[in-house]
């Protein structure tokens, strides 16, 4: 890449940047109230997140050849474990993310 196309690269991505962090703050002022359709996506969005994310994460996994996805089930059990005991998202999906590479690299 040239200098001119790093530079407007890097104007694109600031400008990309800004619009999705600021778009929400112009289309849905403070002074008015946020409409009942996207209160209902704040209250859904969450779980269907963490739902795809669990399935994508089990997608690829053999539970009838291998170690049965045993890796993935222990970690997974920390996460739940964690979360049910603390109520830190951060720290339960740090501890089962690090947990499950440990398992991954020294015991399977």
């Amino acid at each position: 890449m040239t200098i001119t196309q790093q530079i407007i690269t890097v104007g694109v991505v600031v400008l990309g940047t800004m619009l999705t962090r600021f778009l929400p703050f112009f289309i849905f002022p403070a002074n008015k109230p946020t409409p009942v359709y996207i209160q209902y996506l704040g209250k859904v969005l969450p779980a269907a997140v963490i739902g795809l994310l669990v399935i994508y994460c089990f997608k690829d996994v053999s539970f009838i050849s291998g170690q049965h996805g045993l890796p993935e089930i222990l970690g997974v059990l920390v996460v739940v474990t964690l979360h049910l005991w603390k109520r830190n998202m951060l720290l339960s999906i740090a501890a089962g993310t690090c947990f499950y590479m440990a398992l991954v690299q020294f015991v399977f």
